[in-house]
């Protein structure tokens, strides 16, 4: 089985930060994208940014300049750090990975739990 365990998310006042870390664990086989997605409050779920192999990033236009990603594939982690938050950026965080496990012969999406980001104004 895989699993996506996020930590860090929290309650913080509208201008502070917040840092997300993801850890892949399991039976992964080789992982080709981390990153993170996120569910606001009456709205559908959204890419926040993503890591993929050989470093590229990618970000939505919402969160430039104020959130970063990094991770290591090879270790399994992602983490976002996220500053100059917003109220709108409130909504539960989810972990996603693009990854092959040992169990498949082939590269399938995969998500955390989710952890609850609260940005208060």
């Amino acid at each position: 089985q895989v699993r996506l365990t996020e930590s860090g998310g929290g309650l913080v006042q509208a201008g502070g930060s917040l840092r997300l870390s993801c850890l892949g664990s399991g039976s992964i086989y080789s992982v080709k994208t981390m990153g993170w997605y996120r569910l606001p409050p009456g709205k559908q779920r959204e890419l926040v940014a993503t890591f993929t192999t050989g470093g590229s990033t990618n970000y939505a236009d919402s969160v430039k300049g104020r959130f970063s990603i990094s991770g290591d594939l090879p270790k399994r982690t992602v983490y976002l750090q996220m500053d100059s938050l917003k109220p709108e950026d409130t909504g539960v965080y989810y972990c996603y990975s693009y990854l092959k496990s040992y169990g498949l012969g082939y590269h399938d999406d995969y998500w955390g739990q989710g952890t609850q980001v609260s940005v208060s104004t």
